[in-house]
């Protein structure tokens, strides 16, 4: 898989890709990224980027000339054409990370990992002229209800949170299903037959609550049932930490999740010992 980030300043990713998993993933090839200098593709001596707006309004917008010439360089046409050759560029996505996009998920990041390339445009001041996302993108992306000072933040963001979930990049492979906001039961595919399982995937709910040696710290005891070896149980309070979680910190979240019957008879009963104690 390979990310490609336009950006006015490429100088931003160099510590991003030095550390930790990322690191791993591109000294083993497992995953490719190239950083493009939007400034590279201007004409000008003072490599302008940037113009003021139409129709008056504060700051400036990004320039559809140089960012047009930038995705040519990558071999990137318009959408309307990438479409409708089949071949063109298989398995290729463009992105505009904006406020204005729709919200970046684990399901979306799911998604751009079974990609061949991502093109990933860092929008910065007030943004990019509509023209470039008319014409060449295929999704607008933000990653919250805030605004940054620029794209490159977002496309951190975004190759982070892709790059993982591509086969081979993280240790255990099981770590990509079991966490927040991630796979059903029905849809876990590291099972091992005959091995019991202490915990049921997220199903788009928060992950539970975790805990390590020593087994009491600051006065706090870790959950006994954690420690007693029986997997039925500690795969029921893990479900039920992860009911109550996103409950408290998310419960928009409880709409979409792929809930059991069991699971909505706990919820239920969390909520009655909730008001109980308010």
């Amino acid at each position: 898989m390979r990310f490609e980030i336009v950006t006015i300043f490429p100088g931003f990713f160099a510590g991003i890709f030095e550390n930790g998993i990322l690191r791993r993933a591109l000294a083993e090839g497992l995953v490719e990224v190239g950083v493009h200098d939007l400034r590279a593709f201007t004409h000008d001596r003072h490599r302008t980027v940037d113009d003021r707006p139409f129709g008056g309004g504060e700051g400036m917008v990004l320039k559809p000339g140089p960012l047009a010439e930038a995705l040519a360089s990558l071999g990137i046409g318009p959408r309307a054409e990438r479409q409708a050759e089949d071949d063109a560029a298989p398995g290729t996505r463009v992105i505009l990370l904006s406020a204005q996009g729709r919200p970046f998920t684990q399901a979306v990041a799911r998604e751009l990992a079974t990609l061949e390339r991502v093109v990933l445009i860092c929008g910065r001041y007030e943004g990019v002229d509509e023209r470039i996302n008319q014409i060449y993108c295929d999704m607008e992306l933000s990653i919250g209800d805030y605004v940054l000072s620029g794209g490159e933040l977002a496309a951190a963001v975004v190759v982070d949170a892709a790059m993982r979930l591509v086969p081979g990049v993280l240790g255990n492979e099981a770590s990509g299903e079991f966490e927040s906001f991630g796979l059903a039961d029905a849809e876990i595919t590291s099972d091992r037959e005959g091995v019991p399982r202490s915990q049921h995937g997220s199903g788009g709910l928060l992950d539970y609550p975790h805990y390590t040696r020593p087994a009491e710290f600051g006065g706090l005891r870790a959950p006994e049932v954690l420690m007693n070896g029986d997997h039925r149980e500690i795969r029921r309070w893990r479900r039920e930490q992860q009911l109550r979680k996103t409950l408290a910190n998310r419960p928009d979240l409880l709409e979409g999740a792929a809930l059991s019957q069991e699971d909505r008879k706990l919820l239920e009963a969390i909520r009655q010992q909730t008001r109980a104690e308010q």
